[in-house]
């Protein structure tokens, strides 16, 4: 599940305020943990979970720091299909609310798909959006434009698979399915 704040193919990120691109470490959980709850679209996994993804996947992952060295303004995560190798999943995808509307979501996609290929190979991209997730859509749809790759849409998971605890129902994920994508 993604959630896409900016319209990537409409905002530039600002002259003289790039934002430094890094792998996540440790010490970056709990920031992305506050990201992903306070984007208030994106199913909020534990802290502790964030924590291992920094661990573990930050090879597959990245951050935007709005200074080298600060704290995270915005994140992917993803990871490398143990069954496909060539492709990477992006499991989430967040800007802080104060850094909306620069392009920090495509910019920080392009680096990470890029580096990875570099040091993967991977050649596809997947990620899951429900219907109602427009940015996100913008987000990947003009990311396949951007790299000349074709783009294929699939239900993934029906919205009656979740075991929502609110009551209310939990709309399908869409495997966005991205290919091939040069380094």
């Amino acid at each position: 599940m993604t959630a896409a704040q900016a319209d990537p193919v409409t905002t530039q990120l600002m002259e003289g305020a790039d934002p430094e691109i890094d792998s996540p470490r440790v010490e970056d959980g709990a920031a992305i943990w506050r990201i992903a709850r306070d984007s208030k679209v994106l199913d909020l996994n534990s802290s502790y979970s964030y924590l291992l993804w920094c661990r573990d996947f930050a090879a597959t992952s990245v951050v935007a720091r709005d200074r080298p060295g600060g704290d995270p303004i915005a994140f992917i995560t993803g990871y490398v299909r143990p069954e496909r190798p060539e492709t990477l999943v992006v499991w989430q995808v967040a800007v802080d609310g104060e850094h909306r509307g620069r392009g920090l979501a495509a910019a920080l996609l392009d680096a990470l798909t890029t580096r990875v290929a570099a040091s993967h190979g991977i050649s596809t991209v997947e990620t899951t959006v429900t219907p109602d997730n427009v940015p996100s859509d913008r987000l990947f749809t003009s990311y396949a434009e951007r790299r000349g790759a074709s783009l294929s849409r699939e239900v993934l998971f029906d919205g009656g698979l979740f075991p929502e605890d609110s009551g209310e129902s939990h709309l399908p994920e869409v495997l966005y399915r991205i290919s091939p994508v040069a380094a």
